[in-house]
Order: C-alpha cells, then structure tokens, then sequence
C-alpha cells in the first residue's frame, strides 16, 4: 500500500480563532489529515459547531474560550489543551481582528486593540506551547511546528490598514527569532501569508468583499480570489514531519497576485 506521507494521525495542533474563517479552514485542514485538535475562539457556542463538524473527520476535538488578549486566559488555555489532549505538536497562531482607519487619524484605541490581538496574543500563545514543547524535548521527545497567519500585507503597503501591516510585519520577525532559538529542540516556526480569502470576515460588506475578490481575480495568475482550502496544503505540509527541515519561512499563498501586482 501506498504511504500518505502527510498523515498528520497522533499529532494534536492548536488553532486559535478557529471557530470560523481562516482558522476554522485551518483546523478543518488538519482534521481531514488526520490530526487532533484544540480549538479556540471567544464565543462557545460557535466553539462548539465549529467542533461537531471536524469531528465529522473522526478526529478528537477539545474546544476552550479563550481571550487572547488576556495574557492568564492564555496560561490556562495552553494548560488545559495540554491536560485534555496530552500534548501540542502543531500550534496555528491565526486569532486576529482587521480594522480600518486612515493613518492620519489612527488613535490609541485603535492601534493597540488591533495590536493586542494580531501581535501581543500570538507572541504570548507562542510562548506558552513554546514553554510546552521545549519541555518534551528535554524529555526526550523534541519536535514541533509552529505556524503563524502572515497577510501579503507584510510586503504591500495597503491604505487605512497600517497598523495591521505593522503587526503582520511584526509576525514575520518573530517566526524568526523563534525558528533560530527553538530549532536545538526540533521545534520550527514558519509563516503562512494568504492572500484575498473569501471568508465570512472578508465578505461581512458583500459589495466591497466582492469588489475586492474581482480585483484580485483581475491581478492574480490562478484568475480568482482564495478560498479556505487553498491553505489545506501548506497548513498540512507544516505540521508534518516532511517540514521537518523548513523553518524561519514564509509561504505566501495568493494565486500568485504578489508577483503580478
């Protein structure tokens, strides 16, 4: 019989913001190879069908409603994953927000709310299962994948979203200098950058989502906006043993738009 190299059976990921949207095509992702999850979000009960339907994949799902704005919310979300399922072998850091203000009239309130979530929740997310991992790999069982969600917007400047390019940015520096002090212990750290996905946040206005979706299908070489399982293959490659030697990266993932802008 032929072997699925990407067979993910036995290995527990941690997706945040998983509820619906990106996380949520994520976790769906790594429950259709075969991965157990623990799944994050604010809201319980889109905690819960969120879980019902990735059970459907005959995976283990433990939900928690977790505030990752809220540095202890985070200790003991990590701990009770941990408690539930054993172990952390991926972590998704995909929980974010996206507001938009003009920067000439970006306001305190504003730049740190984003910040607190799209930055200041995944380093602290990051460093808990970190804490975790590296405590395996003392043990004698090294090894991890760290995944965060990136934004072309890392190397596009996109107007009246500043501050969210400066936390995405932010993102791509960490992966970084995890992926250098980490990898002694197995661990890798790495970053997905999608493009336009059509999800329920990007299509909240239907009018400007769909505005949006037919500029990119105008740009991009693949001649359409992303869907949520377009990242099944990079998030799966990632929290697979053959990344095993793939880390400080970025994957962009956009149809190609970036190199056609």
């Amino acid at each position: 019989m032929p072997q699925n190299l990407f067979d993910l059976t036995g290995k527990v990921a941690l997706v945040t913001g998983a509820n619906s949207g990106l996380g949520f095509g994520f976790a769906e992702g790594l429950a259709r190879a075969g991965s157990d999850l623990v799944i994050w979000g604010r809201r319980a009960q889109a905690n819960e069908a969120a879980a019902d339907k990735l059970r459907a994949h005959g995976v283990k799902v433990h939900t928690a409603s977790v505030d990752v704005t809220d540095e202890a919310q985070i200790v003991a979300g990590v701990a009770d994953a941990i408690a539930a399922m054993g172990r952390i072998d991926t972590v998704v850091a995909n929980a974010g927000i996206a507001t938009q203000k003009p920067f000439v009239e970006m306001d305190a309130q504003t730049y740190h709310g984003l910040i607190d979530v799209n930055q200041h929740g995944v380093v602290f997310t990051l460093r808990e299962v970190a804490r975790h991992m590296v405590q395996r790999a003392e043990a004698g069982d090294p090894g991890g994948s760290m995944i965060l969600c990136g934004s072309g917007s890392i190397f596009q400047g996109v107007p009246t979203l500043t501050h969210y390019g400066a936390a995405k940015g932010a993102l791509a520096a960490l992966s970084k200098g995890i992926a250098a002090e980490l990898g002694p212990h197995g661990i890798r750290c790495n970053v997905i950058a999608p493009g336009f996905i059509i999800t329920e946040m990007t299509m909240a206005d239907p009018e400007i989502g769909k505005m949006i979706a037919d500029s990119v299908a105008e740009k991009a070489p693949i001649g359409r906006a992303g869907m949520p399982d377009d990242l099944w293959g990079a998030v799966v490659y990632l929290a697979s043993d053959l990344s095993r030697y793939h880390t400080g990266d970025t994957l962009v993932i956009d149809g190609g738009k970036i190199v056609n802008n």
